[in-house]
């Protein structure tokens, strides 16, 4: 059995103040994220091994975008997103 199997995927929008290295202002930001959350229930056709895998799983979500464009007018370069994690926890 797979891990997405374990899972519901969703996208969404957050909004995040990043500052461009670039030009230095800060700015808010949407960033998208891959939400997987950990289903109600396992699927029936399960054996032991995957509902050992399925009892410790947890639900999260991975940070879709790398690299944003800066909202400064003057500015509008590209600039990667180092101050956010890329993977995170969500508490259910």
């Amino acid at each position: 059995m797979e891990e997405r199997e374990f899972f519901n995927e969703t996208t969404e929008m957050r909004t995040h103040t990043l500052t461009c290295p670039k030009c230095g202002q800060a700015a808010e930001y949407k960033v998208t994220w891959v939400v997987r959350r950990k289903r109600a229930q396992l699927p029936r056709h399960a054996d032991e091994r995957d509902r050992a895998r399925f009892a410790k799983a947890q639900s999260y979500m991975v940070r879709r975008d790398d690299k944003l464009a800066c909202s400064n007018i003057r500015c509008r370069k590209p600039f990667e997103i180092t101050s956010l994690q890329s993977l995170a926890f969500l508490m259910d």
